[in-house]
């Protein structure tokens, strides 16, 4: 795979203007690979990147997107990205957008997209904005330096309470309303990788066994013409973007392994999955696989 361009023609125009706000969501249209490539993308939830072929999420629903309901039009696996249920190298790119933020255990969430993908995406808040406007349920605070991420662990959900309240007392509104969607690209961090990713986290010794304030109110069941608009807009541009007959004859079992020991994952009815070395079983329900490290019934 050659050198990844982080930008399409089109971002860098709309950038090279002024106009960055234009150019950010152009940034999901853009995957640098060739058509033939096999993408993964974690952490897919309710609004999964048209290009990627293959989805994989923690939960089917759950706070941590707001209740969102996850898409699932292509072929999708449960499971966490710190136990990934994949073969080495199974992928020519993975992308992981606003997911890293959320794990415990970021050098084996980092080493697992390396093992089962030759490059990748990752997309994060960047840290001076967690800093100031944190998420109840972000455990990192994540930027770069010199092309490497440096992550550091929240002690809590909010590490400077106090510099969180100055801020929402007096700037949120502005920063929110005003200069993010201006600037979107200096709240965040978008960092493509190839090979390896050069990564450091610099308190390990900070425990993230913390658990997030509750609060999040689940979707709304009635919602206005604009939102429904918008969801059929959006499931067109799937349609038509995404390479949906590809992703229709995907066979999902030779890509997955065991996420514990790596075994061959085989088929027992059609219902469930076993791995054919350590005889961890695992659900199939409505086609998709629940590759939870938890669920094993032997090791």
């Amino acid at each position: 795979m050659a050198s990844l361009d982080h930008e399409s023609a089109l971002m860098r125009l709309f950038r090279k203007i002024n106009q960055d706000r234009f150019a950010w969501p152009l940034r999901r249209l853009h995957c640098p690979v060739p058509d033939d490539a096999l993408v993964l993308e974690v952490g897919s939830g309710g609004n999964p990147y048209f290009r990627s072929n293959i989805l994989l999420d923690a939960y089917q629903e759950t706070q941590e997107r707001h209740w969102v309901p996850l898409v699932v039009d292509r072929p999708t696996v449960l499971g966490f990205v710190e136990h990934l249920p994949f073969k080495d190298k199974a992928f020519d790119f993975v992308i992981a957008s606003h997911v890293l933020e959320h794990s415990t255990d970021p050098a084996r969430f980092l080493s697992e997209l390396q093992r089962v993908a030759k490059a990748g995406y990752i997309e994060v808040p960047d840290a001076f904005m967690e800093r100031i406007n944190p998420y109840r349920d972000h455990r990192l605070e994540i930027t770069v330096r010199s092309g490497k991420l440096i992550i550091r662990k929240k002690p809590d959900w909010r590490s400077d309470p106090e510099l969180v309240e100055l801020y929402e007392h007096r700037v949120k509104a502005v920063v929110t309303r005003q200069t993010m969607p201006h600037s979107p690209f200096d709240f965040h961090v978008r960092f493509y990788w190839k090979d390896t990713i050069d990564f450091e986290v610099l308190n390990e010794e900070v425990s993230l066994d913390w658990e997030p304030p509750q609060g999040g109110q689940r979707a709304p069941q009635r919602l206005g013409v604009r939102h429904h608009a918008g969801q059929l807009a959006l499931k067109f541009a799937r349609n038509f973007l995404s390479q949906k007959k590809r992703n229709g004859s995907i066979e999902l079992m030779r890509l997955l392994a065991c996420p514990t020991c790596g075994g061959t994952i085989k088929k027992e009815g059609g219902k469930e999955l076993i791995c054919a070395s350590c005889s961890a079983r695992y659900q199939v329900k409505q086609e998709i696989p629940h590759m939870y490290q938890s669920a094993q019934t032997a090791i």
